[in-house]
């Protein structure tokens, strides 16, 4: 395969998305030409993680397949994101005294704080789980806060904030497995929600804080940024699934027919509009429940800027965004994929992860090679951290 074909897979709990581009061609932002993307229905798995390995391979292919088809390239490599309730983050604290004379900070105590935040990761946030990544959002000497890294500096006592991105290790692992039974060589994992935030956040919303939501099936993930990188991230067992759930309950209709009421494929007065909207505004006001309660805890409730950005495929409910902005008090808008071209077949945001993991792609280049074999990931895999260079205007 040629060294310009990128490929992101986005396996998600309904859909295996798989997005090809060529690099070689960009648009007027920079970003490459997608030259094709298949979609296949998702088997095997349950709120985001593998529940069977073979059947989530075949999805895999068959969204692989559409996808090579279109863009006339054999595909043999790709990236892949990694989403589901097995994903969480957890900020630690932890600090070093500096080992030379004239207290100036090496690179040896740089590594010295990062296994020492290792070490200080809560036992909740690391039995049988990954570390995907770990993210620094801060750095003290003596005390005072220094902007950048503090390599080179001089102080006595070096303190690190960090942001750790794990998930359960066995979900990574069949992740990786089925992939690669489906004839595709994983070149490396992301988070979804962190890939998605490519092609649907700018930078300067990233950099004055807002909340990327994704509304997929059967999850809510929510990804924060200040700075213009990730300061925390959940994901929620909820999701528009839940939505069809309770339309086909309260206006007693099959679940076939609830779904596409849901999206308006079937309107009139066939059922009574006002109950619907309840039903729908219910559910919603769970979810932006937990988002609510998850800023609280991290203190950002009411303070993002930005506000909130909200895709996925429960991201087309009318009136989500005023929900939304009654809701978290937060300015919101419904996200887009902006940066593709508009002669593709797809624009909306179910795509963002996939393509996303295209543009992170470009850059891994930059990177030290990541082994993702499954074998090498039961013992010791753990992914580099490339984030001042990943988050793009």
């Amino acid at each position: 395969m040629a060294r310009n074909i990128i490929t992101g897979i986005d396996v998600g709990t309904n859909f295996v998305k798989a997005v090809i581009v060529d690099t070689r061609e960009r648009n007027d932002k920079g970003l490459p030409k997608v030259i094709g993307a298949g979609m296949a229905e998702s088997r095997g798995l349950r709120h985001g993680y593998v529940t069977n390995v073979r059947d989530v391979s075949e999805s895999v292919r068959k969204a692989v397949s559409a996808a090579e088809e279109k863009a006339g390239v054999k595909i043999k490599k790709a990236f892949v994101a990694v989403g589901g309730i097995g994903l969480a983050s957890t900020i630690v604290t932890s600090s070093i005294v500096t080992s030379r004379a004239d207290a100036e900070i090496t690179s040896l105590d740089v590594e010295k704080l990062k296994d020492q935040s290792e070490r200080d990761l809560p036992h909740f946030a690391k039995a049988n789980r990954r570390i995907i990544y770990d993210i620094p959002l801060e750095f003290k000497i003596d005390g005072e806060s220094s902007l950048g890294n503090p390599l080179g500096l001089t102080g006595n006592k070096v303190e690190k904030k960090t942001l750790f991105i794990t998930c359960l290790e066995h979900h990574v692992t069949d992740l990786v497995a089925a992939v690669n039974e489906a004839g595709i060589e994983v070149e490396d994992i992301m988070a979804a929600p962190i890939a998605a935030s490519f092609v649907t956040l700018n930078k300067t919303q990233k950099i004055a804080g807002c909340v990327l939501a994704n509304i997929g099936a059967e999850t809510v993930s929510i990804a924060v940024f200040e700075n213009n990188i990730p300061t925390s991230l959940e994901v929620f067992p909820i999701g528009s699934t839940d939505i069809t759930n309770d339309i086909a309950l309260g206006l007693r209709v099959p679940l076939e027919e609830a779904e596409q009421i849901k999206i308006g494929a079937i309107t009139g007065s066939s059922f009574p509009r006002k109950k619907l909207e309840e039903i729908i505004s219910a559910r919603m006001s769970d979810i932006f429940e937990l988002i609510e309660a998850h800023l609280k805890k991290i203190g950002r409730n009411g303070l993002l800027p930005a506000g909130i950005i909200i895709t996925g495929g429960g991201s087309s409910l009318n009136a989500l965004d005023t929900m939304a902005k009654v809701a978290l008090k937060l300015p919101s808008r419904i996200g887009s994929i902006g940066s593709i071209d508009s002669r593709n077949s797809f624009k909306d945001t179910t795509w963002a992860v996939a393509f996303g993991l295209c543009i992170w792609g470009i850059h891994a280049e930059e990177g030290p090679e990541i082994d993702t074999s499954v074998e090498f990931m039961k013992n010791s895999w753990k992914a580099t951290s490339r984030w001042f260079k990943q988050f793009l205007p």
